[in-house]
């Protein structure tokens, strides 16, 4: 079934890849905070085609042929620019947002060659047996805000990852209201299970970085034997 395209209802961000193309980016006039792109989700998705990634002229991508899962994905972006770069993702939102992922999908499909995206509804702490075996990365930017989202969120990603799986999580700090401690629960759940790196601002996209937006790479903590 093909997307609904009523140009009327969006208005278009254009992220420029280093290469020159741009994804076209469609976001909703209307809706929830998952119809626009969000700062944290262009410095992730500019994140991703950093040297240490994918590197043409010294024949370097990480990404080639790599799974990746996005976790509330919203508009795509950070899927559509792995995807752009050869590896094979899933993204995911709720059921709200899959119209506007399909539309996005379609609308840069051209620049996908040797990569794949497909979406799909997950709805965190619900099963994802459909989402394993665990990928190789795991993408996430700006899910930490609504408190009642941290315990399942938190779950969602022990189910999700394995050994070998590293979660890329890039968010926007926030002072104001709740923030700081939906924050603090966030990571006080997540170390006990998951170690974090956080990544130097000299590892981020030179002009697409912002003192108050993090990222970290976040894996598991190595199970230990018993008996």
């Amino acid at each position: 079934m093909a997307a609904d395209t009523d140009d009327s209802k969006y208005f278009v961000r254009e992220i420029e890849r280093n290469d020159g193309c741009a994804l076209q980016v469609k976001q909703c006039y209307i809706g929830d905070v998952g119809c626009v792109v969000w700062d944290a989700a262009i410095v992730l998705a500019k994140y991703l085609e950093t040297k240490q990634f994918y590197d043409p002229s010294s024949e370097v991508n990480v990404w080639s042929g790599r799974t990746v899962l996005e976790l509330g994905a919203g508009t795509g972006v950070v899927g559509l620019m792995a995807a752009t770069l050869g590896a094979q993702v899933i993204v995911t939102d709720l059921e709200d947002l899959q119209t506007l992922l399909t539309v996005n999908i379609e609308e840069n499909q051209a620049l996908i060659s040797s990569g794949s995206i497909t979406a799909k509804v997950l709805k965190w702490g619900d099963d994802v047996s459909e989402f394993l075996p665990p990928p190789h990365y795991i993408l996430m930017a700006d899910c930490i805000y609504y408190e009642q989202s941290i315990v399942p969120l938190v779950e969602t990603l022990k189910l999700l990852s394995g050994p070998e799986t590293c979660i890329i999580c890039c968010y926007e700090q926030r002072t104001e209201g709740v923030n700081p401690e939906v924050e603090r629960q966030f990571f006080d759940l997540l170390q006990q299970n998951f170690s974090c790196e956080k990544i130097p601002s000299d590892k981020q996209d030179p002009e697409f970085s912002s003192p108050d937006i993090h990222i970290l790479h976040i894996r598991r903590k190595a199970q230990l034997c018993v008996g």
